[in-house]
C-alpha cells in the first residue's frame, strides 16, 4: 500500500510535467510562427501600399456627342472646370459656348465684347490655370477675357454657374499705335501687371506692358502703358510664348527655329539665344509650356516631343537645353496640353492617337487611338483626370483618365534625373515645396547612400572598440573586474537613443567643431601614449609592477588615456594656429575643397558608435568567453603564448558569434532613427566626406511621414523607402546567418 502511495504522486507529477512541456513546446512554436507571420504581413502590407506607384495610366470613354452650337464658329480653345461638369468652347466668331460635359447640352452662350466694325484676327490662351484668353483685333487692339465658374449648393445640390469676366475691363487695350491687324499674340496677366506681345500684319513685333497704378486721392487704379518694338528682321514667327514671370519671350517658327528674349526690362529687351529645336527635315507642329513655364514642350512633324529647359550656360547666362524627348507617334503632333498641377502632359497626333507622359520620370503612361478622324482641339482638365477631343466630323469625345502616380519610375527613383533649372542630371531628394509648379524630386539613391554612409562610420568607430574590449574582457581581464565591466557596458545599451541624439546634436557637434584638431589628434596621441607607457612599464622595479594583480592592467591605463586626451585638447589651439592658420575648417575648404558641416558623419559615427558598442561587445564577449577551456588550456600546454592561443584558437572558434555580433550591430546602425535625425542635419547629399552630413532612409521616413497626404505619391514613396529598408536588413541578416552557419561548421571540429 505504501508503494502504491509513492507511485501515484510520481505518476501525477510526471503527467503534469508532460502537460507543461506540451504547453511550452506549442507556445514556442506558436510564438515563432507568429513572429514569422507578422514579418510576412508587414512585407505584404508595404508591398500593397507601394504597388500602385508602378501601375500605368488607364483611359475609359465617357461619352461622345456633336459639338454644341456648331454654327457659332470654329473652335479655337476647349477647356473645362475642375469638377468635369461644365465645358467651354471659344470660337473664331467671339462666341463662348458653355455646355454640359455629360450630355453636350448648351448651358450658356455669351458673346465676347468686341467693338463694332472690328474683326477677330488672332487668339491665344493666356494661362490654363487662370482661365485667361485674349482676342487680337484687326485694329491693333486686344480684348482680354476670363472664363470663371461659381459654385453654389441650393438644396444641398452642387450648381456650377459659368460666366465670362474681363480682368482689365471690357474696353479693348491698345497695344499698337499703327492700328494694324494683330496676327499673333501672347498675354500674361497677374495682380500687378499685364504683358502682351503681338505680331502685326506688317510683320512688326510689339511688346506692351500695362502696370496698375493706384491714385493718391481715391481707390481707382489706372494702367500705365509701356510699348516697345522688337527687332525681328529675318525671324519667321508662327507662335509666340510668354512665361508667367513676364521675363522670358519665345518666338517659334514652323521650320523649327526658336528665338529667346529676356524682357525683364520691358523698355530694353535682350536677345539671348537663337537655336534649332527640331531635327533637319522636320517641322515644328506644336509648342507649349510645361507646368511652371520653366520648360518648353515642342512637338514636331516626326511625332517626337522634346523638352527644352532653362539652364545656365558656361557664361552663367540663361539658355535653353534639350534635356529629354519622347517618341509619341510616327505622325505630326497636332497639339500638346500640359497638366496644371504636375509635370505631365498629353499629346494628340494627326490621326487621333492620344499619348500621356510625365517629363520628370520620362515615363510613357499610355498610347491609344481614341478617334478615327483628324483632331482639331484637345483639352485637359485641371486635375488631369479627364480630356476632351474634337474631331473633323464635328464630334466631341470625352474620356476619363486614371493616372495617380506618373512621377515614379525606376529612373526617377534610382538613376540620375535632369530636373528643371539644374545644370546637369543628378540624384536629388526634395519631396515638397510651397509652389504649385514644384517638380518633385524623389530619388532614393541619396537616402540609401546616406544610410550606408552613416552605418559605415558607425561601424568604423564601434567595431575596433567593441571587439578589442570584448577580447580583453573575456580572455585577459580578471574575473572580479569582469563582473563590474561587462554589466556596466551592457547597461549602456539601455540608454535611450533620443538622449544620445540630443547630446550629439546640442553638445557633441559644437564641441567637435570647436576642437576638431584635438578630436583628430586623439587618433595619434592616445596610441602613442599607450605604447610609451607600456614600454616604460617594463623598466619599473619588480616590486611595483608585481603589486598589480593579473588581469587588472587596464585600470592603470585609464589615467594615461585621460591625460593623453587632455593633452590633445590642450594643444588644439596652438596646433591649429601653427599648421592651419588658426582655422582647420577654412584650411580644408581652401586647400582641398572640403566643406565642413557642424552636424556631420564624424558626430554620427561617434554617437551611433556609442549606441552600437554595447550590442557588439556583449555578444562578442559571450562568444569568446564560451570557448571551451580545454581548447585554450591545450594550446597553452603545447607551448603557444596567450596571444597565439587567442588568435589561432579562441577567435576562430568564436568567429560565428563574433560575426553575428557585427551583423546585429550593423543592422542596428542601418535602422537607427533618432540619432541620425538629430545629429546629421538631414541633408540628402551624396558626399562620402566625414565632414559632411547625410539623410538616411529611417530618418527621412520619420521626418516626412507625418506631413504626407495619405495615398499620395509622396506617401507611397515613403512606404517604398520603408520596404527598401526592410529588404535591406532582411537580405543582410539572411546572408549573415548563412555565413555564420558555415563558420560554425568549419570550426566546430576545434
Amino acid at each position: 500500500m505504501s508503494e502504491t502511495n509513492l507511485q501515484q504522486p510520481s505518476a501525477y507529477y510526471q503527467q503534469w510535467r508532460q502537460i507543461k512541456d506540451g504547453f511550452a513546446r506549442y507556445g514556442v512554436i506558436a510564438g515563432g510562427l507568429g513572429v514569422i507571420g507578422a514579418i510576412v504581413l508587414i512585407f505584404f502590407y508595404l508591398l500593397y501600399v507601394v504597388f500602385p506607384l508602378f501601375l500605368s495610366a488607364e483611359i475609359q470613354p465617357i461619352t461622345s456627342f456633336q459639338i454644341p452650337e456648331v454654327h457659332s464658329g470654329k473652335t479655337l480653345l476647349l477647356a473645362n472646370e475642375e469638377q468635369n461638369e461644365v465645358g467651354v468652347r471659344f470660337t473664331d466668331q467671339g462666341v463662348v459656348v458653355f455646355f454640359s460635359m455629360a450630355t453636350g447640352k448648351t448651358i450658356k452662350l455669351q458673346k465676347i465684347v468686341i467693338p463694332e466694325e472690328t474683326k477677330i484676327t488672332s487668339f491665344t490662351e493666356g494661362s490654363p490655370t487662370t482661365g485667361v484668353v485674349a482676342y487680337g483685333l484687326d485694329n491693333g487692339q486686344v480684348v482680354i477675357a476670363k472664363h470663371e465658374y461659381k459654385i453654389t449648393y441650393p438644396n444641398d445640390v452642387r450648381l456650377i454657374t459659368p460666366f465670362i469676366s474681363y480682368p482689365l475691363g471690357e474696353s479693348p487695350l491698345i497695344v499698337t499705335d499703327t492700328g494694324q491687324a494683330i496676327t499673333q499674340l501672347a498675354v500674361k496677366i497677374d495682380e500687378e501687371q499685364t504683358t502682351i506681345v503681338v505680331k502685326t500684319a506688317a510683320n512688326h513685333l510689339v511688346l506692351t506692358n500695362f502696370k496698375k497704378q493706384e491714385s493718391l486721392f481715391d481707390e481707382e487704379t489706372e494702367l500705365k502703358r509701356i510699348s516697345t518694338p522688337l527687332e525681328i528682321s529675318g525671324i519667321e514667327i508662327s507662335k509666340i510664348l510668354l512665361d508667367k514671370e513676364h521675363r522670358n519671350l519665345y518666338l517659334a517658327s514652323s521650320s523649327g527655329r526658336l528665338s529667346f528674349f529676356d524682357i525683364s526690362k520691358k523698355n530694353k529687351p535682350i536677345i539671348l539665344q537663337h537655336l534649332n529645336v527640331v531635327e533637319a527635315g522636320l517641322k515644328l507642329s506644336s509648342i507649349t509650356f510645361l507646368n511652371g513655364d520653366l520648360s518648353l514642350l515642342i512637338g514636331d512633324s516626326g511625332g517626337t516631343v522634346s523638352q527644352w529647359s532653362m539652364v545656365r550656360n558656361e557664361q552663367n547666362r540663361p539658355a535653353l537645353k534639350n534635356i529629354r524627348h519622347f517618341k509619341a507617334s510616327d505622325n505630326p503632333i497636332i497639339q500638346i496640353k500640359a497638366e496644371q498641377r504636375r509635370k505631365g502632359f498629353i499629346t494628340v497626333d494627326s490621326t487621333g492617337k492620344i499619348g500621356i507622359y510625365h517629363s520628370t520620370s520620362e515615363r510613357e503612361l499610355i498610347q491609344k487611338q481614341v478617334a478615327s478622324q483628324l483632331a482639331i482641339a484637345l483639352s485637359l482638365s485641371p486635375r488631369a483626370n479627364n480630356f476632351m477631343l474634337e474631331t473633323t466630323d464635328e464630334q466631341l469625345h470625352v474620356w476619363h483618365i486614371d493616372n495617380e502616380h506618373p512621377e515614379i519610375s525606376f529612373q526617377s527613383l534610382w538613376q540620375e534625373v535632369w530636373y528643371e533649372s539644374y545644370p546637369k542630371a543628378d540624384y536629388i531628394w526634395q519631396s515638397s515645396s510651397a509652389s504649385n509648379d514644384f517638380e518633385p524630386k524623389m530619388s532614393l539613391t541619396p537616402l540609401v547612400f546616406g544610410t550606408l554612409k552613416a552605418s559605415f562610420y558607425t561601424m568604423l568607430v564601434a567595431i575596433p572598440l567593441s571587439l578589442m574590449g570584448a577580447i580583453y574582457t573575456a580572455y585577459f581581464m580578471s574575473a572580479s573586474l569582469r563582473g563590474y565591466v561587462k554589466p556596466s557596458i551592457e547597461m549602456m545599451g539601455a540608454l535611450p537613443t533620443v538622449i544620445l541624439g540630443f547630446l550629439a546634436g546640442l553638445w557633441l557637434a559644437p564641441f567637435i567643431e570647436s576642437y576638431l584638431v584635438g578630436v583628430l589628434s586623439l587618433l595619434i596621441v592616445i596610441p602613442i601614449s599607450v605604447m610609451l607607457f607600456a614600454y616604460s612599464w617594463q623598466y619599473l622595479p619588480k616590486k611595483i609592477s608585481q603589486k598589480i594583480p593579473e588581469g587588472w592592467d587596464a585600470i592603470i591605463l585609464i589615467p594615461v588615456i585621460l591625460l593623453a586626451s587632455w593633452l590633445a585638447f590642450a594643444l588644439n589651439t596652438p596646433v591649429e594656429n601653427l599648421f592651419f592658420q588658426g582655422n582647420l575648417q577654412g584650411w580644408l575648404s581652401n586647400e582641398f575643397g572640403i566643406s565642413y558641416d557642424q552636424r556631420n558623419s564624424l558626430v554620427v559615427g561617434i554617437a551611433m558608435g556609442v549606441a552600437v558598442i554595447p550590442t557588439i561587445f556583449s555578444i562578442t564577449e559571450d562568444a569568446i568567453f564560451s570557448v571551451p577551456k580545454h581548447l585554450t588550456i591545450g594550446s597553452l600546454a603545447l607551448g603557444a603564448t596567450p596571444w597565439q592561443t587567442m588568435i589561432k584558437v579562441v577567435l576562430l572558434t568564436a568567429s560565428p558569434g563574433i560575426f553575428s555580433a557585427i551583423m546585429i550591430g550593423f543592422g542596428r546602425a542601418v535602422g537607427e532613427t533618432m540619432i541620425v535625425l538629430m545629429a546629421t542635419g538631414n541633408t540628402p547629399v551624396m558626399d562620402f566626406s566625414v565632414f559632411e552630413g547625410m539623410r538616411t532612409l529611417s530618418a527621412n521616413i520619420a521626418v516626412e511621414m507625418p506631413e504626407a497626404e495619405v495615398d499620395s505619391t509622396h506617401y507611397r514613396v515613403l512606404f517604398l523607402a520603408a520596404l527598401v529598408l526592410f529588404l535591406f536588413t532582411f537580405v543582410f541578416n539572411t546572408l549573415a546567418e548563412v555565413i555564420r552557419q558555415r563558420l560554425r561548421e568549419k570550426y566546430s571540429s576545434l
